[in-house]
């Protein structure tokens, strides 16, 4: 039998935990016999088996080190499990759910938004690994303005605005924190240069600022009751906290009116933004609709 049959003949809560490992070892690049253990609750002789199952499987992707009692990803990787990026993606934004493995079939009765944007697994993969591991990485990039160039990156958050997804960390080529599109990533590998204290997420003020939206019906509604229900508001008013890096993007993904006096008429706008003066206080306000200098 080949390795996926094994796999398959295997019991699924033993899938489950061999999945786990693959998951830790392709995008946090390391594992313990006690992450096996917090995570399913086993004992550490089960989990010794499971170690050694996986080994049987891939020898060459993981490796002991005795010093530290990890299990360490090599160069030689190469995942056991396939991964689907939006299942990848919605699992690591929720703490890594059950089931990683596993895709699910789509409801008949239920239907979400179509998803256009779907990033390599591998580089979620290798984004993942140099924020979870605090590393540099080398990454081939393609600017809409610019074209490709290849520069150094320090990864720390990925963020979803709504309809694609970005990783956030510092630009060493324009020595500044950013927004890169993962879909626009041509290769990223780690870099052993070292990160500055003026390069980490601590140092990224727009990140650590929390700004507050207030968010109206928009004026030009004839019944803002309807709006005030569809977004839970009260006394006419919703309160959206969150961080300035973000801001911009809230305000586009639901179409609020950012203009000075609400001024947008009939363009799906059904909420304004009560609060204008906040957008001095975000770094890329042009993204808020309305928006002028």
């Amino acid at each position: 039998m080949n390795t996926t049959e094994i796999i398959n003949e295997m019991p699924h809560a033993q899938r489950e935990r061999l999945a786990f490992i693959d998951f830790c070892l392709h995008f946090f690049g390391h594992i313990t016999r006690n992450d096996l253990v917090n995570r399913f609750q086993t004992g550490l002789a089960a989990c010794t088996r499971d170690f050694a199952a996986y080994r049987e499987l891939a020898s060459t992707n993981l490796v002991l080190d005795h010093s530290t009692k990890q299990y360490y990803r090599t160069a030689a990787f190469v995942a056991l499990f396939k991964y689907q990026p939006d299942i990848i993606l919605q699992s690591l934004s929720r703490g890594f759910g059950n089931g990683i493995s596993n895709s699910t079939q789509p409801s008949e009765q239920c239907f979400d938004a179509v998803q256009l944007i779907h990033p390599d697994s591998s580089i979620i993969a290798a984004l993942m690994r140099g924020i979870h591991n605090q590393t540099a990485c080398e990454v081939g990039y393609v600017s809409v303005s610019s074209g490709e160039s290849v520069r150094l990156f320090i990864p720390h958050t990925m963020i979803n605005n709504g309809h694609r997804w970005h990783v956030r960390g510092y630009d060493c080529k324009n020595q500044g924190f950013r927004d890169f599109v993962c879909t626009r990533f041509t290769h990223i590998t780690g870099s052993d240069e070292e990160i500055l204290p003026h390069q980490r997420v601590s140092a990224d003020v727009q990140f650590n600022q929390i700004v507050n939206l207030v968010i109206i019906p928009h004026p030009g509604i004839e019944n803002p009751l309807a709006i005030e229900m569809d977004f839970a508001m009260h006394e006419g008013k919703k309160i959206m906290t969150t961080r300035a890096a973000l801001a911009a993007y809230i305000l586009r993904q639901w179409q609020v009116d950012c203009s000075e006096g609400h001024r947008i008429r009939g363009q799906g706008c059904q909420l304004a933004l009560e609060n204008v003066d906040v957008l001095q206080r975000i770094e890329n306000p042009t993204l808020a609709p309305g928006y002028s200098v």
